[in-house]
């Protein structure tokens, strides 16, 4: 829980702070960047929500904050009951994708996805073990696979496989200790086809075992990216995280070029920020992003 003893000197006045733990992991400032901004090296309310919707959002980036280091002091303006904010995640993306919240402050603050499927929910990565998510996740059937993109965004996987008794995917290159425990351990550099819809693409890079999934089950194709690529705010484009490179910056980069073979609109990753393009605009920031990652 957040402390108001700690709350930040930036923070506007109102219901809404955070406080002096915050770990800079950006949750927050993309879920409701419209009362949450980066000052310093920590985000800080800049502005309180102003309508209901609004008043959601911040209580949803509440919930979501990996380390609890939002709180509030009294009523918002425009009051919103936390028990209907908590009924909202996991929280539609499109028609059948939805982000979980509840991030996990392993994961330095990881976003994680859930896919509702008839043959089958898939979560990709983890998120925290909360009671709330748990509970919404039985009421739409359950999870039956949990994809991890790669070693650093396991979270809480025990626990959902212990509750679900779902299969576990890992890339057996990030596989060490305790995540040599996976149910399925994928090898080699080539893609691996999961169902009709999902195709695993390795992208190793930012770890050696780093893996995109990608989505075709509905019209507008999704590549979820883990850390291998996202959407960059401050350059505007599809950029990939030079100074994140745990394992080989121009093994990543050959990652990328081959991922130019593959159709998709949207990347939802786990840091940075998703974006949505058609078809032919999205292959064309990836060649940018290439180019740019030539000369980084």
């Amino acid at each position: 829980m957040a402390d108001a003893s700690r709350r930040r000197s930036e923070n506007t006045a109102g219901t809404f702070y955070v406080d002096g733990t915050c770990i800079d992991c950006d949750t927050c400032r993309w879920m409701a960047p419209e009362v949450y901004t980066r000052v310093g090296s920590q985000s800080a309310v800049t502005a309180q929500p102003a309508d209901e919707a609004g008043t959601q959002r911040a209580f949803q980036a509440l919930l979501a904050c990996p380390t609890g280091s939002i709180g509030t002091e009294g009523k918002p303006a425009v009051p919103v009951l936390l028990k209907d904010v908590l009924r909202t995640f996991p929280i539609p993306v499109t028609e059948t994708v939805s982000h979980n919240g509840f991030h996990h402050e392993s994961s330095f603050g990881a976003t994680t996805y859930f896919i509702r499927r008839p043959e089958g929910n898939v979560l990709v990565d983890s998120p925290r073990f909360a009671g709330p998510l748990v509970k919404e996740l039985e009421a739409q059937g359950g999870v039956a696979t949990l994809f991890l993109t790669h070693k650093d965004d396991v979270g809480d996987h025990e626990k959902f496989h212990a509750h679900f008794g779902c299969e576990r995917i890992l890339h057996e290159a990030d596989a060490t200790g305790e995540l040599r425990g996976m149910e399925r351990l994928l090898e080699g550099d080539e893609p691996v086809q999961l169902a009709d819809d999902l195709l695993v693409i390795p992208v190793p890079g930012h770890t050696r075992g780093s893996c995109c999934l990608l989505y075709t089950g509905e019209a507008s194709p999704i590549l979820f990216s883990g850390d291998h690529v996202a959407w960059s705010g401050s350059l505007e484009q599809v950029y990939a995280f030079r100074q994140a490179c745990w394992y080989d910056w121009d093994v990543q980069i050959g990652a990328m070029e081959r991922l130019l073979t593959h159709d998709f609109e949207w990347i939802l990753p786990g840091h940075g920020r998703r974006c949505h393009f058609d078809v032919d605009a999205m292959r064309s920031e990836m060649e940018r992003c290439v180019t740019w990652m030539r000369n980084a």
